[in-house]
């Protein structure tokens, strides 16, 4: 074992005894790291002493690209998840959890990718916490990212640019008001986070701590280890959210080294049926520039059936020495109509 893998397991290992004092209920992570999540609670079956859960969606979006030669096009997602849990006789819970994704056509948002493609992980779960084992890679960033935006709002560059490895360990346990996460993969690389969320008096707080060292790949396939570090504060009043998000990241390479910083922040509210947003981002990277906006729309039509617009815009265009960083101008445009169970 290399002592980055060894660095790695030991972050692991310490974020999942944190808070030993207060035993605390088990998460149920998901496995759904992409934009595009349903908002309904799962269908539920039982079948003997295991419970099957299943969600999801689907998205048929018409997206209009002005950096395209204007280019207007329909793009299709649909996502689901599927889990199956039982308890031991010694009250430990296990699982298996598989989300996959299918994407056809213009991708509305910028992480999406087309095709199809899949996450699965095994869980074990007590009063300490939940262990996962499998694609765990974006179980901290869900957990401690902003509020994504309303409709078909993205936000780009929101966060850490480095990412881990597919495969890896993972844990999440809460202890009181804390939720703290972690995940390690086969490189040994690491992300690890810590939410704090209570109520005050008519506002609810919330506040987010992460860490990371992952792997960035540039835009003209260079490869970067990467530090980061990113705090996330948000407060919720009444049918109202705003947040902000700030961090730093270091990227290091055998040929020249970056740091980027940003900022982001956004608001979010709700009037009878719609959902609006607005966002922004701005950040530079080794004295260039890294600018993103995003304005969202959602209208609820039914129960899981909802109209969404999205206005997105992103530009980035930075380079380190003889490498070509970052390389994105883009402003679009999407409306979608989306059904979720």
């Amino acid at each position: 074992m290399t002592i980055r893998q060894g660095t790695g397991l030991a972050v692991l290992a310490t974020v999942a005894v944190l808070g030993i004092g207060a035993p605390a209920g088990a998460q149920d992570p998901s496995l759904n790291y992409e934009r595009l999540s349903s908002m309904e609670e799962p269908v539920a079956a039982e079948i003997g002493d295991v419970t099957l859960l299943l969600n999801g969606l689907v998205d048929g979006a018409v997206i209009h690209d002005r950096r395209a030669d204007d280019a207007t096009g329909a793009g299709l997602i649909g996502n689901l998840q599927i889990s199956a849990l039982t308890q031991l006789a010694n009250r430990w819970r296990v699982g298996v959890r598989y989300f996959g994704q299918y994407a056809d056509g213009p991708m509305p948002h910028a992480d999406a990718e087309e095709g199809y493609t899949d996450n699965a992980a095994l869980s074990a779960g007590s009063s300490w916490g939940t262990a996962l084992a499998g694609n765990v890679s974006g179980v901290v960033r869900e957990q401690t990212r902003r509020l994504r935006g309303a409709g078909n709002a993205f936000l780009a560059f929101d966060g850490p640019l480095g990412t881990l490895g597919e495969l890896g360990g993972g844990y999440v346990g809460r202890f009181g008001p804390w939720v703290v996460s972690s995940a390690v993969d086969e490189d040994g690389d690491f992300d690890v986070g810590a939410v704090y969320r209570r109520p005050s008096g008519t506002a609810d707080y919330r506040v987010a701590v992460r860490a990371t060292r992952a792997e960035y790949v540039a835009a003209d396939s260079s490869r970067f280890d990467t530090t980061a570090a990113a705090l996330t504060g948000e407060l919720i009043y009444g049918s109202s959210s705003f947040d902000v998000g700030v961090g730093c990241e270091r990227f290091s390479s055998r040929r020249p080294d970056a740091d980027r910083c940003y900022v982001s922040s956004g608001v979010r509210t709700k009037t009878g049926v719609v959902i609006l947003s607005l966002e922004g981002h701005v950040g530079r990277i080794e004295g260039e520039d890294e600018v993103s906006a995003a304005l969202g729309a959602q209208y609820d039509i039914a129960r899981g059936l909802s109209a969404n617009l999205g206005l997105n815009h992103a530009r980035a265009r930075a380079t380190v020495a003889d490498v070509r960083f970052s390389a994105t101008t883009t402003t679009s445009g999407v409306v979608s109509f989306r059904y979720s169970f």
